[in-house]
């Protein structure tokens, strides 16, 4: 091994490399895996059309949660209620008979461990720093937050690491995206990561993998960098990672699936070894001071159309590139918006807090304390809080969170990915805006016609209050 100094991504790399071809495409080595039922049915039926096993069920993880209601699951007798949607009740019944099939665990509906699979991940220790992890889901990147070299695949891939454990890969290149400074009252992870994508772009990250670096995120809670991490995606990247520390450690330390004992102990020391080392050069840098990032929202339909709560609309000309002006015109016509409008006066009809980016207790938290004591505008018709799995429902009304949320006027629920996504029976009306804490705003996401704004969870909770898109540092104090 070289002892050139080497990025946290480089080093997790050279560490899982099985084999190098002469393109320099390499047999990556996979930790761990993830499935979910909308991108595994076809990759067990193609093992068991070839009469393949799962080379290490034990690494591999089956959790539903894309297509399940948010509702309840089972009736007062204790029976499943079952599933409109003919698609997503069959793709459900497959991931429940696939997973045992094959020797895999499988968390079911009803479990207290179910949720997203990027909640149950860190919150199992299934994942853990310096693995490398993969799912069938884009937002796979969420595992990041520990220092996990994680990202998404496709179907194919599903198959090919559920066969074999590898994965063929060509390395990306680094991106270092450093944020230093005190981030003001109100400023969240999810405003510095719609801060970062807003600044680079959804293009900015194409063919990297993003280290978040400076003091702000070495200050973040766990929960934090996986927010950030979440979204790297967004910013065009394969994954998003934070160096692993002690704030990492003592989250994933006694978690079911986390070393123990002695091999803890090598563990850690391992994970320390992971940090870039002095003298390291990434392919690219970006430096960020934290005093310049505020209570940041969406306007458009791209998580690039970001802006200050205190902005205006844009105009199609304040932007320079040709097909960009084109695609903010589209934008604007669908999100029914009009440049020069402040966007506080923008209403909204839906409130969701929740999703793989924000459905963590500090998540619900926030909002909880932004509800205390106030009640939903009478404009806002369906607003929902769905934690991302049922440990955290669990906690969260330990904590009394859920009497708030309840009093406040809205529905408290089960775990899933709800409102994410135009996959479950939690949608956003056609031609109606939704305050959302999710991670996508396209055309469509939410449903046919929905009308997306990406914010905080705090953010969320003071457009519920409020009925429209709102500075939270605005709030009076609750009675």
């Amino acid at each position: 091994m070289t002892n050139t100094p080497r990025t946290l991504y480089q080093k997790i790399w050279d560490a899982h490399v099985v084999d190098t071809r002469d393109d320099g495409t390499c047999l990556i080595y996979i930790d761990r895996h993830i499935v979910h039922e909308v991108t595994s049915p076809q990759a067990f039926e193609s093992l068991r059309a070839a009469g393949r096993p799962v080379r290490r069920p034990d690494l591999t993880l089956a959790v539903p949660d894309h297509n399940l209601p948010t509702t309840a699951r089972r009736d007062a007798n204790g029976n499943r209620i079952p599933i409109a949607d003919l698609q997503s009740a069959q793709q459900l019944d497959l991931l429940e008979k696939n997973a045992p099939a094959f020797g895999i665990r499988y968390i079911g509906d009803a479990d207290r461990e179910q949720g997203i699979v990027h909640v149950v991940g860190p919150e199992q220790g299934f994942s853990l720093p310096g693995a490398t992890i993969v799912c069938g889901d884009s937002h796979t990147a969420c595992n990041g937050g520990l220092g996990a070299l994680a990202f998404g695949i496709g179907t194919s891939e599903v198959e090919h690491v559920l066969a074999t454990q590898t994965l063929l890969l060509k390395q990306s290149k680094t991106f270092e995206v450093r944020v230093e400074g005190t981030l003001g009252a109100g400023v969240t992870p999810k405003d510095v990561i719609l801060h970062i994508i807003g600044l680079i772009g959804t293009a900015g990250g194409t063919g990297y993998v993003i280290e978040y670096t400076g003091n702000v995120f070495r200050e973040m809670s766990v929960e934090g960098r996986l927010t950030v991490s979440n979204m790297s995606i967004e910013g065009g990247a394969r994954a998003g990672l934070v160096a692993p520390d002690d704030i990492t450690f003592d989250y994933v330390k006694g978690r079911p699936y986390a070393p123990k004992g002695e091999e803890w102990d090598k563990a850690v020391a391992w994970w320390k070894s992971l940090a870039t080392d002095e003298g390291a050069t990434y392919d690219k840098s970006v430096f960020i001071r934290a005093e310049d990032i505020q209570p940041t929202i969406t306007w458009g339909t791209s998580p690039e159309d970001t802006s200050a709560i205190g902005g205006v609309v844009p105009a199609p000309e304040d932007f320079a590139d040709a097909s960009k002006r084109d695609a903010v015109k589209h934008s604007l016509e669908y999100m029914g918006l009009t440049p020069g409008m402040k966007l506080t006066e923008v209403e909204v009809q839906n409130v969701f807090i929740g999703s793989c980016t924000n459905s963590r207790i500090e998540d619900i938290r926030a909002a909880a304390e932004v509800l205390k004591g106030r009640h939903k505008a009478d404009n806002v018709k369906w607003a929902i809080v769905v934690p991302g799995s049922g440990l955290v429902k669990e906690q969260a009304e330990a904590e009394g969170l859920d009497k708030i949320i309840i009093d406040a006027g809205l529905e408290w629920r089960e775990p899933g990915c709800s409102a994410c996504l135009a996959m479950n029976p939690d949608k956003v009306p056609p031609g109606e805006r939704c305050a959302s804490t999710s991670n996508r705003n396209f055309t469509g996401r939410q449903g046919p016609g929905a009308r997306t704004h990406l914010m905080s969870p705090a953010m969320a909770a003071a457009a519920a209050v409020t009925g429209k898109l709102t500075d939270v540092r605005d709030l009076a104090p609750a009675n």
